[in-house]
């Protein structure tokens, strides 16, 4: 089986594939090929390397896509994105790679696939974004997609096409929202939603951590094993059962700022939970006041999605994945 991942250089395409290495059966079938892109050239694990071919590549760029399809993998997990907090803030550049870039992988496909049959299985990395304010108190797998950003008007966009290209007999697609992924490892990136893990993941090793909202917001999270789990899981997921309908979001843990500090408080200690620095910032309060923080996805938990049901879990796991066990405050 032929994979392809874009986005690979990323957290969550770092780990998914630390996990095929460990398990060489997780995508249904041992991987005979496979082709890991990303803007900066990634690194494919030890034992995947005979069977790796690694490089760095702009999805967006003429021709990218379509070098990539011409080798006809079995697999596609388009992972690769501008972060929100960055899209919003370069207009241009999030509507070219997160909406340009997804339609371009997807012509190319339809395209390998009218000179010989070909029908790949397309996983896409969406977002919570997609849906604005105002909220239900819990949104449901019924709730309408409104986005208040770029960056989940451009997820919005690409889930609608991979919907209609499925439809269409041209891929067997479907799209993963994922909750906000927590903790994230190392350094912070450009994503608004960045300070939900940098004010555990900086205390953990006794650094100080900005807070930029009140302890009172609240949102939607799973963590990195969680995120990976969901990946893994589509890709054997029989999508018949999914049905017109292929964008599902995710399980997930609906926590406040204060139930993060609380869990780090009880797994860390005041000493941890002290190096938190509160500094309002108005455009990322704005940006977060617009994102949904509770949902019941009954569609993916009946489809086997699963993820943690507490953030002393959540931080368990990255003191686990991350630290060696080990706390450094």
């Amino acid at each position: 089986m032929k994979v392809l991942v874009i986005g690979a250089a990323g957290m969550i395409g770092r780990k998914l594939l630390e996990q095929v290495a460990k398990t060489p059966n997780i995508l249904g079938a041992p991987v005979s090929g496979l082709t890991l892109v990303d803007v900066i050239e990634p690194a494919a694990p030890a034992a995947l390397a005979d069977k790796a071919k690694c490089q760095a590549l702009d999805l967006s760029t003429d021709g990218a896509a379509e070098a990539l399809i011409a080798e006809r993998p079995d697999i596609i997990f388009n992972l690769a994105a501008v972060v929100s907090g960055e899209a919003e803030a370069d207009f241009d550049k999030g509507y070219r790679v997160n909406l340009d870039g997804g339609r371009a992988l997807l012509e190319a496909i339809r395209h390998e696939g009218q000179r010989e049959a070909y029908k790949p299985r397309l996983i896409f990395a969406s977002s919570v974004a997609v849906f604005g304010a105002p909220f239900p108190e819990k949104i449901g797998d019924e709730f309408f997609t409104t986005p208040l950003t770029s960056y989940g008007t451009q997820k919005a966009i690409i889930e609608l096409l991979i919907a209609d290209y499925s439809r269409r007999g041209i891929i067997d697609g479907v799209s993963i929202r994922l909750p906000t992924i927590c903790v994230r490892p190392g350094k912070p990136n450009a994503a608004a939603s960045g300070f939900f893990s940098n004010i555990l993941r900086e205390p953990l090793v006794g650094q100080e951590a900005v807070l930029p909202v009140d302890d009172s917001v609240r949102h939607w999270f799973a963590s990195p094993r969680a995120a990976v789990g969901f990946f893994t899981h589509a890709a054997t997921l029989d999508l018949a059962k999914v049905g017109p309908r292929r964008s599902l979001m995710m399980p997930g843990l609906s926590a406040t700022v204060a139930d993060q500090i609380a869990a780090l408080e009880k797994v860390a200690g005041p000493k941890a939970t002290a190096l938190i620095r509160r500094e309002p910032d108005a455009t990322i309060q704005g940006i977060v006041a617009g994102w949904p923080c509770d949902f019941d996805p009954k569609r993916a938990i009946e489809l086997g999605f699963t993820a943690e049901t507490s953030f002393e879990e959540i931080i368990r796991i990255h003191i686990e994945d991350e630290l060696g066990g080990q706390i450094g405050v």
